[in-house]
């Protein structure tokens, strides 16, 4: 037997017992109204939410916008939603991106107990519009707000490569003399709607 293996068994001898892994079925905070949970959450995270019930109603409260209303460079990537007039998909350097003021955007799901929407570049050329636009706007569906990260996990799946990111509410910082800074490393908004 050589030291290597001499040592390898020592080490095994030592190590304790197994045990079972904990069940974590039931584990996290369910809310009585999780929407009303999320948008608490979003707006103290610096971020801003509406509810409406189709894309009408959520094109109707864009126009309210005053960001929107100023905006000349406009991103939409969702069919109806808002006016845009950038096509993305005609960008070839993301560079270029660098003066896109609002960006409309799909969420693939929100979370209540965090304020957070899960995104991904899954039919997105650039996923640097999520970072670089000075205002983001998140569409999620009214049936994909969650209660919690335990049952966000869940919805993960991580077979393709890809990207994936929760976003709360606006870019911020408060490194510099503890002093809160909203956008300076992105977006200076953000605000979501759910819809549906």
């Amino acid at each position: 037997m050589t030291s290597k293996q001499t040592i390898l068994q020592a080490i095994k001898k030592s190590l304790p017992p197994e045990v079972p892994l904990p069940d974590l079925q039931g584990l996290g905070v369910c809310y009585e109204n999780p929407e009303a949970q999320f948008a608490e959450i979003l707006k103290a995270v610096g971020g801003s939410f509406f509810r409406v019930k189709d894309i009408e109603a959520l094109n109707r409260e864009l126009k309210n916008l005053k960001f929107y209303q100023n905006a000349r460079k406009i991103v939409s990537l969702l069919p109806g939603v808002g006016e845009p007039t950038v096509d993305l998909e005609s960008v070839e350097d993301p560079h270029h991106l660098e003066d896109v003021e609002v960006a409309i955007l799909k969420g693939e799901f929100a979370v209540a107990e965090n304020g957070a929407v899960w995104v991904t570049d899954r039919g997105l050329r650039h996923r640097a519009i999520y970072f670089i636009t000075q205002h983001l706007i998140l569409v999620v569906e009214a049936h994909q707000l969650v209660h919690n990260m335990h049952q966000a996990y869940e919805r993960l799946a991580f077979i393709n490569p890809g990207y994936g990111a929760f976003i709360s509410g606006p870019s911020k910082t408060a490194d510099i003399e503890q002093a809160l800074v909203i956008g300076a490393h992105g977006p200076r908004s953000c605000t979501v709607f759910l819809v549906g």
